[in-house]
C-alpha cells in the first residue's frame, strides 16, 4: 500500500482556525455505506441519525495545556511540549519527555527560562533515533521557577496547569506569545465528558458533543460508554515512507473499563450498531478485541488499521477530515475504501465543508 495513495489537495481556507459554534453545528456529511449514500446535517442531528439500541462510544481523555515556551541563556527562544512524566524521585523535580524544537541547539544541563521565571526546565539527555541520529524529543527536569514564589514546588501541577497553552496542532494558526484566543482553545479544545488527563491531542470527533445532545441521544435510546485513550505525539508526525507496511506506529496507552464491555455485549444482543466517537475509540476497542472478542483491561497499542483490516468491534464511526497521507486517513479507508472515501473528501471540499481538528466531521454507516 503506497502512501501517495492518500494524498489530495486541500485548498488553505479549508482548514478551520476556530471551533463552530455551539459544538454541535459543525457540519456532518452522513455516508451510508450498504446503499452508498450520501446526505449533509449538522451533528446536532446525530440523535435522529442513529437507531434506538445503537452504542456510542466516547473516548473521555483530558487534554494537557502541555505546550511551554521558555529561552535559553543565550537569549534564543525553546518551545516544549510535554508529552509524559517518566520519573521522579521523592523530594526532586519530575522528569519529562518532551518534543523540543529547536532540539539540536539545546546543549545535556542546560537550563531554560519557562513561563517568565515561574517554571526552569533543565535538559538532560536527548533522545537518538536505532541509526544514531538526533530526534526532537528530549528529557527535561522541570522544577518551580524563582518567580513562583513560596510554595511554588508544592504548586508545580498548578504551574504547569496555568503556564501552559493547549497544543493545538501547527495548521491552527496561533501567535506563540499569547493569542487572543488562548482561553477559547482552553474551553474548545476539550470535550465537555473530559476526565482523566494524558493526551497531547484532542479526540476531536468528541469536541462537537454537547450536554444538550447527549440528553437527546439518551431519550432516543441510544446508550453510551466510555473508554480512555492517551492521544500521543505521533498524531502530529507525518509518516515518512512511502511503504505503508514500513511506517512504525507510535505507541498509545489505553483503558477499556469492563462496563463499556458489558455495553458493547449488551448493544450486541439487542441488535444495535457499535458507533466509535473518533478514530482514538477505534484504536482502543480494537487493540482490546485482538483476541476477537473485546475484553477489559489497560494496554499499550501500536496498531495500524489499514485497508483489509478485520474490525472485531466497530461498526460505524463519526470522525472528523483528517490530514493527507496521515494514518488516521488510512483507518478511515479500512472502513469505507480508499477510493470512496477520497471521493467523499472531495465533495466535502466542494460542498465548503471545514477540515481538521476544529473542523466538520462524517459519519459512516453500515
Amino acid at each position: 500500500m503506497k502512501v501517495s495513495d492518500y494524498d489530495f489537495d486541500l485548498p488553505a481556507e479549508c482548514i478551520a482556525q476556530t471551533p463552530a459554534e455551539p459544538r454541535d453545528a459543525a457540519r456532518l456529511l452522513v455516508h451510508e455505506l450498504g446503499r452508498s449514500s450520501t446526505r449533509h446535517g449538522q451533528v446536532a442531528d446525530l440523535a435522529q441519525l442513529l437507531a434506538p439500541g445503537d452504542l456510542l462510544v466516547l473516548n473521555d481523555v483530558r487534554v494537557r495545556p502541555a505546550r511551554l515556551f521558555g529561552r535559553r541563556a543565550s537569549g534564543g527562544a525553546v518551545e516544549l511540549l510535554l508529552l509524559e512524566a517518566v520519573a521522579q524521585v521523592e523530594a526532586q523535580a519530575p522528569v519529562w519527555r518532551a518534543m523540543v524544537k529547536p532540539a539540536r541547539k539545546l546543549r545535556p544541563g542546560e537550563e531554560i527560562d519557562v513561563a517568565d521565571g515561574r517554571l526552569v526546565a533543565r535538559a538532560l539527555e536527548r533522545e537518538r533515533s536505532p541509526e544514531g541520529q538526533g530526534t526532537p524529543f528530549w528529557t527535561l527536569e522541570l522544577g518551580a521557577g524563582p518567580a513562583a514564589g513560596e510554595g511554588g514546588a508544592a504548586d508545580l501541577a498548578e504551574l504547569l496547569e496555568q503556564a501552559g497553552r493547549m497544543p493545538l496542532p501547527p495548521y491552527i494558526q496561533r501567535d506563540p506569545t499569547g493569542d487572543a484566543r488562548d482561553a477559547l482553545d482552553r474551553e474548545r479544545y476539550q470535550t465537555i465528558f473530559a476526565q482523566e488527563p494524558g493526551a497531547v491531542a484532542a479526540p476531536t470527533a468528541g469536541l462537537h458533543f454537547t450536554h444538550e445532545l447527549l440528553e437527546r441521544i439518551a431519550s432516543r435510546g441510544i446508550e453510551t460508554a466510555r473508554l480512555h485513550l492517551d492521544v500521543g505525539v505521533g498524531t502530529f508526525l507525518p509518516v515518512q515512507v512511502e511503504d505503508a507496511r514500513e511506517h512504525r506506529m507510535h505507541a498509545e496507552k489505553y483503558v477499556v473499563p469492563a462496563e463499556t464491555v458489558s455495553a458493547v455485549d449488551a448493544a450486541r444482543a439487542r441488535g444495535g450498531r457499535i458507533v466509535a466517537v473518533g478514530t482514538t475509540s477505534v484504536r482502543a476497542l480494537e487493540a482490546a478485541s485482538v483476541s476477537g472478542r473485546l475484553v477489559p483491561g489497560a494496554g499499550e497499542t501500536r496498531l495500524f488499521i489499514t485497508p483489509g483490516y478485520e474490525f472485531h468491534v466497530v461498526d460505524a464511526l463519526i470522525t472528523n477530515f483528517h490530514l493527507p497521507r496521515s494514518t488516521l486517513l488510512m483507518l478511515v479507508s479500512a472502513l469505507t475504501g480508499r477510493e470512496r472515501l477520497l471521493s467523499l473528501y472531495a465533495d466535502a471540499i466542494q460542498a465548503g465543508y471545514r477540515f481538521y481538528s476544529y473542523g466538520d466531521a462524517m459519519l459512516v454507516l453500515p
